[in-house]
């Protein structure tokens, strides 16, 4: 059966340790990877279109540089790879995204080495919110100090 790992970021924050794990799973289970970057943006109304067309050009051209890095990265180790960039509420991108595509083995976040923790102003992440809405795990990479010990 043919794998496929997501990988998830949020407004342009990349984790190279995420990045790092997710080559890794892919070539141990010989997957596809597909790199998600959302981008919070909301469209409240059409009064200021054309700042908000402005805007998301120069992000369309930043991540598509970036992007393209990262997508070499994994390229010349042979993993298959494909990119996407969504801009609006990053939940419903999200679910939207995972609604339009085939099922996706792996979920990894990949902007932080753990999930986002719930700012005082808001009741919880987004991620969080959804992750029981998944078909897949959701993963995150944690590193280790060069002290810690694993028990045996």
């Amino acid at each position: 059966m043919f794998q496929r790992i997501l990988v998830v970021f949020e407004d342009e924050k990349v984790s190279n340790d995420s990045l790092t794990y997710a080559r890794e799973l892919a070539l141990r289970m010989d997957s596809e990877v597909t790199l998600l970057m959302l981008i919070e943006m909301d469209f409240p109304d059409r009064s200021y279109l054309g700042s908000k067309r402005s805007a998301i050009s120069d992000i369309e051209e930043r991540m598509g540089k970036q992007l393209s890095k990262i997508t070499g990265q994994f390229l010349k180790e042979g993993i298959a790879i494909s990119a996407a960039l969504r801009i609006g509420h990053p939940a419903e991108e999200l679910l939207k995204f995972l609604a339009e595509k085939q099922p996706f083995q792996a979920l990894i976040w990949g902007s932080s080495e753990s999930l986002p923790e719930s700012g005082q102003l808001r009741r919880g992440h987004w991620i969080k919110k959804v992750a029981n809405n998944l078909e897949c795990p959701l993963l995150t990479v944690a590193s280790r100090n060069d002290g810690d010990v694993l028990p045996e």
